[in-house]
């Protein structure tokens, strides 16, 4: 007897190696998996503005990547004793704003859409946050006052719109750039049970969508392989909400899988035993 489903995931004709240029942008999930690549050897950017949750947030970071936008001390705002970007996450945060600054504009010059092979996109929620005073989407309210913003989920037609946004800037980049959505299969349960899965189809029905006008862009259902197949409690961290370590793992596998050649799969093995190997060394 079968006691669990598994997701049925086609095998990519697009293979991803060693060679190429990765960038992975998007939700907390987003950097687990970066983490996973990093030390199985890949060559990866991971979240240049910090963590994004909405599609919108995404389409606006890649756009000023794209740009290269120059920020000023006019883009960001002092509170609780230091310097902010709505843009960016509070890690790049700090009481010195020219050093605020300079990160910010550092991780913008590194990241060359041109020179990046393959992106992974991963979309958290469908909610975005509004600054009353502008109507500008946030990616971060940094703990201001909650009547300073507006919150509001996005329809699927403004989901789509945002994706195609994306897309167009990239591949005016590199029009070779193999771009990968997938859903962070974290649930949002503050936003409520009910609101969290009417963000999450928001999400999967746009990016079905969108793939009927690029049939290049692919989806990998790191959602479903969550929810669908591991689909008990133990696969959950403490919270109930996020994926375990096991979890997290086992859908870097799925993905392994369906990505990389025979020979990529040894490559990341021999390179992940060099990495446990080193870093040993350096506790010791």
């Amino acid at each position: 007897m079968n006691f669990r489903t598994k997701i049925d995931i086609k095998t990519s004709e697009k293979k991803i190696n060693h060679e190429q240029n990765l960038l992975l942008i998007g939700s907390c999930f987003t950097i687990e998996i970066g983490e996973i690549l990093a030390k199985k050897g890949f060559k990866l950017q991971v979240n240049p503005f910090g963590i994004q949750y909405n599609p919108l947030s995404i389409e606006k970071c890649i756009k000023e990547i794209s740009d290269k936008k120059i920020y000023s001390e006019n883009n960001l705002f002092f509170h609780e004793g230091k310097y902010h970007s709505f843009m960016h996450h509070s890690t790049f945060s700090n009481a010195n704003k020219e050093e605020c600054l300079n990160t910010i504009q550092q991780k913008i010059e590194n990241t060359k859409l041109n020179e990046i092979d393959v992106i992974i996109i991963t979309l958290g929620t469908a909610w975005i946050y509004r600054l009353a005073s502008t109507n500008e989407v946030v990616s971060n309210c940094h703990k201001l006052p909650e009547q300073q913003f507006v919150r509001s989920r996005i329809s699927i037609k403004e989901c789509v719109a945002s994706l195609d946004n994306m897309i167009q800037s990239l591949k005016q980049q590199n029009p070779d750039i193999h771009i990968i959505f997938t859903v962070s299969p974290i649930r949002h349960f503050r936003d409520g049970a009910i609101e969290n899965s009417l963000s999450k189809s928001t999400l999967l029905l746009s990016i079905d969508e969108i793939k009927k006008s690029y049939p290049d862009i692919d989806y990998f259902p790191s959602y479903e392989i969550l929810i669908d197949e591991l689909r008990d409690y133990r696969f959950y961290a403490t919270d109930m909400n996020h994926p375990s370590c096991v979890a997290i793992e086992y859908i870097y596998e799925r993905f392994a899988e369906t990505y990389f050649s025979s020979q990529t799969i040894n490559v990341a093995k021999t390179k992940e035993k060099e990495w446990k190997h080193q870093h040993h060394k350096q506790l010791l």
